[in-house]
């Protein structure tokens, strides 16, 4: 499943601004909301799920890029929020890069395994220098999905 099929405007955080990876995660709980994705009754344990998963090890990759994820019941789909910050947020990179790139996947529970495959898709799809910074340039939510629709064609 393509990036670009499954973020809208209001799931992109442009900039991203976050003191730490903490913050980071608090933000990107908070977003599927005002896309009415998920009800606000569900950021917290969204947040709590986030950062469980972040204590057990970073998702913080290299090349300022972290996906962090988490699995939760109730929610029937999953949700991908993409945040910006050209400066970079702390998030303990495997190369102790800051994160420019920050997609925070919400997975429903029950279809955990199914997206195993798009947080992969998207590790690769990150891999390419090309796309890193083409994103990191984008200034707002319709430049980004545009980036990600023209590298995903």
């Amino acid at each position: 499943m393509k990036l670009s099929d499954l973020i809208t405007n209001d799931l992109v955080e442009v900039p991203l601004r976050a003191a730490d990876k903490w913050e980071a995660l608090s933000i990107l709980a908070r977003v599927p909301v005002r896309a009415g994705r998920y009800p606000q009754s569900l950021v917290a344990l969204v947040e709590q799920a986030l950062i469980a998963r972040e204590r057990s090890m970073t998702t913080g990759m290299e090349h300022g890029i972290a996906i962090p994820h988490a699995a939760i019941d109730g929610i029937d789909e999953l949700v991908p929020i993409l945040g910006l910050n050209p400066a970079g947020i702390p998030f303990e990179t495997l190369d102790g890069a800051p994160a420019r790139i920050v997609i925070g996947l919400v997975i429903p529970r029950a279809k955990k395994l199914a997206h195993i495959k798009t947080l992969a898709e998207i590790a690769k799809l990150l891999s390419r220098a090309d796309v890193r910074d083409r994103l990191v340039r984008c200034s707002d939510p319709e430049s980004a999905r545009a980036v990600l629709a023209q590298v995903q064609a």
